[in-house]
C-alpha cells in the first residue's frame, strides 16, 4: 500500500511539472498574420499590410502584385491633405498631356465594409465609380493622407456621412428614384450648391420616415481623426483593405508634389514595383 502511494505521488508531481512546462502559446490560437506588400516608388518604399477582414480585396491585390500588374504605373491623381491614387494601367506609357484615371481591369470587387476599418491616415482603400453596390475598381486604389480634424470638422463629416446613409436608405427601398438621379447628376456635373440642396432634401425625407438613424463616428475613431488625421467622410462608402506600416514619410512626400489642375503630378510619381513579402 505504501509503495502504491509513493509511486502515485511521484507520477502526480511529474504530471504537474510537465503541465507547467507546456508552452503557453499552444493554449492561445494564433491570429493569421497579415499579408505584407512592398511598394517601391521613385520617392522611396512603403510597406503595406493587407487586412484579413477584407479577403476579396486582399487576395485581388496580392494576385495583381504577383502578376506585376502595378509595376511601372503612376500615381496619376494626388491631392495634398487628402489622398494619392494609382492603379490605371494606361499610365505606364502615358505622355505628360494624357488624361488618366479611366483605365482598369475588366471586373469589379464586391464591397467589403467593416465598422472597425476607417479612413485614418495611411490606410489603403479601393477606388470605385458610382455603381449602386459600391463595388470596387479591380485595380485602382488610393492611400489616405488626410488632415487632422477638430470637433467642428468631425461634426461636419458626420453630417456628410448621414446624408450618404440617407441616400443609401432610399436606394434600398427603391424610393425617391427621381430625386436620387438628380443628386447623382449634380455630383458628376460639379454643381456643388445644387448637390448640397438636394442632399438636404434627401436627409429631411429620411428623417421623416421614422426608422432612419443618423450616422455617428465611434468615439475611438474620432480620437484618431483628431490626432493622426484622415478623411472620415469616406467611411463606409469605399472599402478600406490595408494600411501603411512603414513609410508614411514617403506618403507625405508624394502628397506634397506640384500638380496640374486635373490633380496629376507635373513630374511623374512612378511605382517601380509592388511585391508580396513572402514569409
Amino acid at each position: 500500500m505504501s509503495y502504491f502511494i509513493k509511486i502515485s505521488a511521484v507520477i502526480l508531481i511529474a504530471l504537474t511539472i510537465h503541465s507547467c512546462k507546456q508552452p503557453s502559446e499552444t493554449l492561445i490560437p494564433q491570429e493569421n498574420p497579415r499579408k505584407k506588400i512592398e511598394m517601391t516608388t521613385n520617392y522611396g518604399t512603403m510597406i503595406i499590410e493587407l487586412f484579413n477582414e477584407t479577403p476579396l480585396h486582399r487576395d485581388n491585390f496580392t494576385n495583381l502584385a504577383r502578376n506585376k500588374a502595378y509595376d511601372s504605373i503612376l500615381f496619376h491623381r494626388v491631392i495634398n491633405q487628402f489622398m494619392i491614387q494609382a492603379g490605371d494601367p494606361e499610365s505606364k506609357k502615358a505622355t505628360p498631356t494624357d488624361t488618366l484615371g479611366e483605365g482598369d481591369a475588366p471586373y469589379m470587387v464586391k464591397a467589403e465594409f467593416n465598422d472597425s476599418l476607417f479612413h485614418k491616415k495611411g490606410v489603403l482603400a479601393a477606388a470605385r465609380d458610382n455603381n449602386p453596390e459600391k463595388s470596387s475598381s479591380a485595380m485602382q486604389f488610393y492611400i489616405v493622407q488626410g488632415k487632422v480634424f477638430n470637433d467642428s470638422l468631425i461634426d461636419l463629416a458626420e453630417i456628410r456621412l448621414t446624408k450618404n446613409k440617407a441616400i443609401d436608405y432610399f436606394k434600398e427601398k427603391s424610393e425617391q428614384t427621381a430625386l436620387l438621379d438628380s443628386v447623382s447628376k449634380a455630383m458628376f456635373t460639379g454643381k456643388r450648391e445644387r448637390y448640397m440642396t438636394l442632399t438636404d432634401s434627401v436627409l429631411e425625407l429620411a428623417i421623416a420616415a421614422g426608422d432612419f438613424h443618423p450616422y455617428s463616428i465611434p468615439e475611438y475613431q474620432k480620437q484618431v481623426y483628431k490626432t493622426i488625421g484622415g478623411t472620415p467622410h469616406l467611411d463606409q462608402n469605399y472599402t478600406v483593405f490595408g494600411e501603411v506600416v512603414k513609410g508614411l514619410d514617403i506618403l507625405d512626400s508624394i502628397a506634397s508634389v506640384e500638380t496640374s489642375n486635373l490633380d496629376r503630378p507635373l513630374k511623374d510619381v512612378r511605382i517601380f514595383s509592388v511585391k508580396v513579402i513572402e514569409e
